[in-house]
């Protein structure tokens, strides 16, 4: 599949109304920022108000973590596979791609994208479904990483954030695409909190969370794009699948042509529009190649099977365990040693500690926190004597049964 070009007579129309700055002005203004706390710096010519979220964000105690969690692959020793920090990466280029195309904010598209993930938790979506079922059954309440996302960085660490990019960070949800994106207003705290709080007591409702920026749209649907061709690519890496069995479409049929086929299908149909929207023959096709990288990716994962039986099984004695040890105050316990005491050193302003709040919450912040080796070794060190083990796959795994086999043929081929 050849890769697609913007139509000659939408490159003409936005080559003339950059030249003469006539184009349909949608994006956010820094002069919208709207932050909970206001400031008597609002941001400057050279680092404007949007700017300062991402060098938050990026500064944020956090944001190291996204290095060591895994974006779909768990237990696998590979460097050319994607993890986390590389995900929101790649979001953070097409949507800034899309987002110069069609004038909106590039600081803005930033901020939310390289924060969107910072709340996810260990072990990627498996790690999300088993700390859920673990908070849901103590308290009723959901957990869901697009809102833990904007909780880091508005409650555990409250870094003044806009309301525009913790609204984009909380409605990035990436699991549900649409053929059209349109913001859907959201003027104060207040409503937001609202919106948030649904998300905690109404299963599902966090899906249903939209960005109200034009901006926040195009990091939703660029987090899709972004995942979409890189997950076959990285499939086939680990020799998972074959390239040829996957669907070849209007989209094409490897990374670079996916990325390229949707970002031009974005912009021509969303250029001066209040909307971001994909036709129906891309639209389709990206709802077709889901459900194909469901099927044949996230379903048959190899490490899927272990997470289910080992991985599961340790996250939730360390969660019954450290909540035992909140509430009985166990002032060695790692939660207060290496999550309570270490929010609090690092959170900018120290006005209020960290770590009042009910205890399954706290444990739900800690576990969310980790990267996949931190979890693994924090289950050692609660449980030395436990039998559940894990074992990565390693760069050499397949030489070694090379190996093995030829060792075998020899030995059997000797002579008595």
């Amino acid at each position: 599949m050849a890769k697609e070009q913007l139509s000659q007579e939408l490159s003409a129309r936005m080559e003339r109304e950059k030249a003469d700055r006539s184009y349909a002005d949608q994006s956010c203004a820094d002069s919208m920022a709207h932050r909970r706390h206001s400031s008597n710096k609002p941001g400057s010519v050279w680092r404007p108000r949007f700017a300062k979220d991402i060098d938050r964000i990026l500064y944020s105690p956090y944001y190291n973590r996204y290095t060591d969690k895994t974006q779909v692959f768990s237990l696998t020793r590979n460097d050319d596979i994607t993890r986390r920090s590389l995900h929101v990466q790649l979001v953070s280029r097409i949507a800034r791609t899309i987002g110069r195309a069609l004038n909106l904010n590039l600081d803005l598209i930033e901020a939310i994208a390289l924060g969107h993930d910072i709340g996810h938790t260990p072990f990627a979506h498996c790690g999300e479904v088993y700390l859920n079922e673990l908070y849901n059954s103590h308290t009723g309440r959901f957990f869901n990483h697009n809102i833990h996302s904007a909780r880091v960085l508005d409650k555990i660490f409250p870094l003044n954030l806009t309301l525009q990019t913790l609204s984009g960070i909380a409605g990035h949800n990436g699991e549900i695409e649409l053929a059209e994106y349109h913001p859907v207003p959201m003027d104060s705290f207040e409503d937001f909190e609202a919106e948030l709080e649904k998300a905690y007591t109404i299963k599902g409702y966090a899906n249903k969370i939209q960005p109200n920026t034009l901006e926040g749209n195009v990091v939703r649907i660029s987090d899709i794009i972004a995942y979409l061709g890189k997950d076959r690519q990285d499939a086939a890496s680990i020799q998972m699948v074959d390239n040829r069995q996957f669907s070849d479409s209007v989209i094409g049929s490897v990374n670079s042509e996916i990325i390229n086929n949707l970002v031009v299908n974005i912009i021509e149909n969303s250029y001066g529009k209040p909307y971001i929207k994909l036709d129906e023959e891309h639209f389709k096709a990206v709802q077709s190649y889901k459900k194909e990288n469901y099927a044949m990716i996230y379903a048959t994962e190899p490490g899927r099977a272990i997470l289910n039986r080992v991985v599961k099984p340790m996250m939730q004695e360390i969660y019954e365990q450290m909540l035992d040890d909140l509430i009985q105050d166990k002032q060695n316990s790692p939660i207060l040693l290496h999550h309570v005491d270490y929010v609090n050193q690092t959170r900018y302003p120290r006005v209020v500690r960290y770590g009042r709040g009910e205890p399954n919450e706290i444990v739900v912040d800690y576990i969310a926190s980790m990267t996949d080796d931190y979890l693994i070794d924090l289950h050692r060190y609660l449980f030395p004597n436990s039998n559940y083990y894990v074992e990565y796959t390693g760069y050499f795994n397949d030489l070694y049964e090379q190996r093995g086999r030829i060792s075998g043929q020899l030995t059997m081929d000797q002579p008595i």
